[in-house]
């Protein structure tokens, strides 16, 4: 179980703190409808639900909103219908994009996606160009204080594969079909869990070291992230923590 791993920098996701709540209260209520849709109400035999709740509630959202989301997703309540779709594109540099999206107009997301990577320098893809370079991964958050050797040797025992130091939080890392059980694995054992989702992590990465074309393609990332129908972006860029800080400042 190594203790650092740079893909975790690869992962551009903006802080809660760059967006109106009521922007990410509305991508909170696409994914627990889809969720709940897809695999019923109970967050109990309903993993992605779960996912969906948690990320909800750690964001404050009130439990009334997320029950009215979850039967609107099951039918007990009316409600347009969204469906997943993925989209795929490269940002300056060539470095590979993937943006997952609830929708309910496809074609408009597609035009008006397209539209973002051209005017910032990038370009739309067909299904399957970029796909291929990154891999889905269970990925639990954990405090930065806790102890390294304990987080270690719990994750081991879970079953997981990494565990990674991304600076203010630990990430543990397993396999898509075993985030659950090292989720409760983790949990049982004392370790208190910040959050716990799925998601894509590159198995190669393009490092952009300019700093200008480090703006272009983070400006890119941030803009697609935005728009409403977007829930997660991810590329597979490898930059210095000299320039995201400077980004981010």
């Amino acid at each position: 179980m190594s203790g650092h791993s740079k893909w975790a920098t690869t992962k551009y996701r903006k802080g809660a703190q760059d967006a109106a709540r009521s922007k990410r209260f509305v991508k909170h209520i696409r994914s627990l409808e889809v969720a709940a849709r897809e695999g019923g109400g109970d967050i109990t035999n309903n993993a992605s639900l779960r996912t969906a709740f948690d990320r909800a509630r750690a964001d404050s959202m009130p439990m009334d909103t997320i029950e009215r989301a979850i039967k609107r997703g099951t039918g007990e309540l009316e409600g347009v219908r969204y469906e997943a779709v993925s989209y795929e594109g490269y940002a300056p540099g060539g470095v590979a994009v993937i943006v997952e999206t609830l929708t309910d107009n496809r074609n408009r997301t597609a035009a008006e996606l397209r539209n973002m990577f051209t005017r910032n320098g990038g370009s739309l893809a067909e299904p399957g160009a970029v796909s291929w370079q990154f891999e889905r991964k269970g990925v639990v958050e954990l405090e930065r204080s806790l102890d390294e050797d304990a987080i270690t040797e719990a994750a081991a025992d879970a079953g997981a594969q990494d565990v990674v130091d991304v600076g203010e939080r630990w990430q543990v890392v397993s396999a898509a079909t075993d985030l659950a059980h090292v989720r409760s694995a983790l949990e049982a054992s004392g370790i208190a869990v910040v959050s716990s989702e799925l998601t894509l992590v590159p198995t190669t990465t393009v490092e952009v070291t300019d700093s200008q074309e480090a703006q272009r393609v983070l400006r890119l990332l941030e803009a697609i992230e935005d728009h409403d129908d977007v829930q997660a972006v991810h590329a597979n860029y490898d930059m210095p923590d000299t320039i995201l800080a400077a980004y981010a400042g």
